[in-house]
């Protein structure tokens, strides 16, 4: 079947154990692997189950299936007692999975998708292979053998079945010397390149993907599913881990008897076989260190092209802080600009705002945050992704979609009548219908500096134009004078909105547009222009002025002045936001004066923008910064050795390699406040930065519980299987961890829920090195005093698991399923006063 032009699909992306049954029959293979009630087992999802439910799929608008690897796994490690439900532990790259059904199977899927003029886009591994060895000792680079050791699996085996991957004990001389692995231990340090490329992820057996014979049976393996099954393009999974210059000769290599899989797939008719790569890399904002990292994958220093594109991670982080966690849009703002100045081909490279590795877009923001997210997706250069779920608004990571599946809870969730797939659905149509939006280029045109609000674009294609706007505040926001870069009198006629429908539009003479944007709006025209177009008449009134603010930064209270037309009402509107814009009328000369509030301005580093706004008309922006004066609240001691939990019994898990002992013993929390911002300060015994997340450390999850006397609420703590203690009531929680930040309120909050998601979650700032988190957050919408409940525990996809013995991914201790999730918790007192 021939190559599609990528630019203009869409993706939907299905763990196959997750998605659908069709044949039961496969579910138990009697290797202690299925139990549809252990989210670590198989649940009974397969091949058939996917094929039955094309339709569903189909009704989307997706015009491609991504799949996790159908290949023959490692079913269940008991060493870390977790299982290869999901596809990347294989024992047999070239086989289907027992559970997932056969080749005729697949080959029937890939009919199907095929016959709807759909495609199939099958996940790869070629970095590893599960895990049946490691080290149980110091290892030593120059005796690979010495404490190695190999372990047996619930399949009886000590190794892979396909050859030659089976030749993995260092012990044996002669496979020693083939090398088909690197003889090495766990990764220590990410921010070690040699020990990314050559060590274990996870335990998991690194192949030595260096080696020519590793590399061919690779080849041939993978250039196999696309002759036997019309697979159309390749997800390379860990491809972060494999030197860049392994996917040259993997896709292009002209070896007669082991061609390139991109070769093989032009024998087949498909001259643009799709490969992208996983490289999870989140850039910090304002930088692109992992943004150019990715693109090392797609061509190299001399320009030499590599894979065709690499999953855009730091879009995804970028567009998960703003949307779900009410970042600054300058940060998509930037994020937009420079993905289009660093990737070589940005429309290539598939886009996502959830998967089967990171939390839910649910679990931290809202539903209007994600409709406005996945508009995004669909407006900007890349392929938009959506993981399986997100059209049902799953919350659960890897939850499944069929009633006997994991977290199900007994029943299906194929409605085609939800409302999310009905919003998906349109969207899908906005982008489908429209090759301006799939193969245009943006230009930012607006954007908050210093928290939730505006951002703007126009998206650029063969002389058409549209323009696209969010609001990710939760109050109607201005964005003034906008150069639009338009055409004077430019008209824009709505195309699309996430709510309520949007309003025709016109620049003035000069091509610029003021706009008045609803709470989490998302909206888009097309622009109509002609050598005809009449610019708008200018306003007959002047454009209201300020004075000149005061040299010295504003603490709270600041006067602000200025001339308009006599009887005019004005507004001092500062960063965008309306809803806290102070008011007042001008005199019979045109004067006009008002008292500002700057105590609910969070950050002193970044410059404020004030205008005057008339309701037609904004003055010149003026640009001033504010003044923090910190005042201690409360502080609190916890002591030592105390990290064990309620009972005293639990222990930490067995991270390979990592002593993580004391990262989650709190020793100390204290609270400032300058106006109506709060800063909490959280210290531990020791704090890591291993996996180099976002925000700064790792191994630890903060769950911060907020109890107002006299104030109504829960007692349960969401998730985390116990109550508040003495008897109180939160209103408000936070949860931080190194990928995540989420401030919420009760509404809506039980023992399983975490309740409504606010904005702007807290900033996050780590000082590991002194075992430091910092959180601010502004306190305009929080009550005064109160009680502070913290606690610690792990993250990952939800909290770590507990069971009675430490396993590798499992505190131990206690039963997950009824014990408290903490491990050292502390209350502090907050008096009530009023802000400084």
């Amino acid at each position: 079947m021939p190559s599609p032009d990528w630019r203009d699909q869409v993706i939907y992306f299905a763990m196959i154990d997750r998605f659908a049954d069709g044949d039961p029959r496969n579910n138990d293979q009697h290797a202690d692997e299925y139990d549809p009630a252990d989210s670590a087992r198989f649940s009974g999802g397969d091949l058939a189950g996917l094929r039955q439910r094309l339709d569903y799929i189909a009704g989307l608008g997706a015009t491609t299936l991504w799949i996790t690897p159908p290949v023959a796994n490692q079913w269940w490690n008991p060493r870390v007692r977790y299982g290869g439900y999901h596809g990347y532990w294989a024992s047999d790259f070239s086989a289907v999975d027992a559970h997932f059904g056969t080749l005729a199977d697949y080959q029937a899927l890939s009919r199907d998708l095929h016959g709807r003029g759909m495609y199939l886009v099958q996940d790869i591994v070629v970095n590893h292979t599960g895990d049946w060895f490691g080290y149980d000792g110091a290892w030593d680079p120059k005796d690979p053998a010495r404490h190695f050791f190999r372990q047996t699996d619930t399949q009886k085996r000590q190794a892979p079945v396909q050859a030659p991957f089976d030749r993995n004990d260092a012990r044996d001389p002669a496979q020693r010397a083939e090398a088909i692995y690197h003889w090495t231990p766990d990764i220590r340090s990410f921010a070690d390149q040699a020990q990314m490329l050559d060590w274990q992820l996870a335990g998991l057996d690194d192949l030595n993907t260096d080696n020519p014979r590793v590399q061919q049976v690779l080849r041939d393996t993978y250039a196999d599913w696309v002759r036997k099954v019309g697979v159309d393009g390749f997800r390379v999974d860990t491809a972060f881990y494999v030197p860049p210059a392994f996917f040259d000769a993997f896709l292009h290599a002209p070896d007669p008897a082991h061609p390139g899989v991109e070769v093989v797939a032009r024998q087949t008719g498909r001259d643009d076989f799709l490969s992208f790569g996983e490289g999870f890399g989140l850039d910090r904002p304002g930088e692109d260190t992992q943004a150019r990292r990715i693109e090392t994958y797609v061509r190299d220093a001399a320009g030499k092209p590599l894979m065709p594109g690499m999953l855009n991670f730091p879009l995804y982080g970028t567009a998960t802080e703003v949307f779900a966690r009410g970042r600054p849009t300058a940060d998509l703002a930037f994020r937009i600009t420079n993905m289009m100045q660093v990737h070589r081909d940005p429309h290539r490279m598939p886009s996502f705002i959830d998967n089967h590795d990171v939390d839910r877009f649910l679990s931290n923001g809202s539903t209007p945050a994600l409709k406005q997210a996945l508009l995004m997706l669909m407006t900007l250069p890349g392929i938009p992704v959506i993981y399986y779920g997100t059209e049902q608004g799953y919350t659960g990571q890897r939850t499944a979609m069929f009633a006997g599946g994991f977290g199900a809870q007994g029943r299906d969730h194929f409605d085609m009548q939800a409302p999310l797939y009905a919003y998906l659905e349109s969207v899908i149509a906005l982008r489908r219908g429209d090759k301006t939006l799939s193969r245009g280029n943006p230009t930012v045109l607006a954007s908050s500096a210093t928290g939730p609000g505006g951002l703007v674009y126009r998206i650029d294609f063969e002389g058409q134009q549209r323009l696209v706007a969010f609001n990710t505040a939760a109050h109607p926001v201005l964005v003034d004078a906008m150069d639009t870069g338009l055409a004077a009198g430019a008209r824009l006629v709505p195309a699309f909105s996430t709510d309520a429908p949007g309003q025709a539009l016109q620049v003035d003479g000069q091509g610029r547009l003021n706009l008045l944007l609803p709470p989490q709006a998302g909206l888009v025209w097309t622009v109509q222009a002609d050598a005809n177009t009449k610019a708008k008449p200018a306003s007959a009134s002047p454009a209201p002025r300020v004075d000149p603010l005061p040299a010295t930064p504003p603490t709270r209270a600041y006067a602000v002045s200025g001339q308009a037309a006599p009887g005019t009402q004005i507004a001092w509107v500062v960063d965008g936001d309306l809803a806290q814009a102070a008011t007042a009328q001008a005199d019979a000369q045109g004067r006009w004066k008002l008292d500002a509030d700057a105590s609910s301005l969070a950050d002193p580093d970044v410059p404020h923008r004030g205008v005057a706004w008339d309701g037609s008309q904004a003055s010149a922006p003026q640009v001033f910064r504010i003044n923090r004066e910190w005042t201690p609240v409360a502080a609190v001691d916890d002591p030592a050795g105390d990290d064990c939990g309620p009972s005293g019994r639990y222990r930490y898990f067995k991270d390979p390699g990592r002593d993580t002992r004391g990262t989650l013993d709190l020793r100390a929390a204290k609270v400032e406040r300058a106006g109506n911002v709060l800063r909490l300060t959280l210290r531990t015994e020791r704090m890591l930065d291993v996996w180099q997340l976002p925000n700064g450390f790792d191994h630890v999850a903060f769950t911060v519980y907020l109890s107002v006397p006299g104030m109504p609420g829960p007692a349960a703590m969401p998730l985390q299987n116990d109550v508040l203690p003495d008897g109180l009531h939160w209103q408000y929680r936070l949860r931080v961890h190194g990928a995540s930040a989420v401030l919420t309120s009760a509404e809506g909050a039980d023992a399983g829920n975490e309740g409504t998601p606010l904005l702007p979650a807290p900033r996050v700032e780590a000082v590991p090195e002194h075992g430091e988190v910092i959180l601010t957050v502004p306190t305009s919408a929080l009550p005064d005093g109160g009680t502070l409940v913290i606690n610690t525990w792990d993250y990952d996809g939800g909290y770590r698991a507990l069971v009675p013995s430490p396993q590798g991914m499992a505190f131990g201790g206690g039963d997950g399923r009824h014990d408290p999730l903490w491990m050292d918790q502390m209350t502090l007192v907050l008096p009530a006063q009023s802000a400084p």
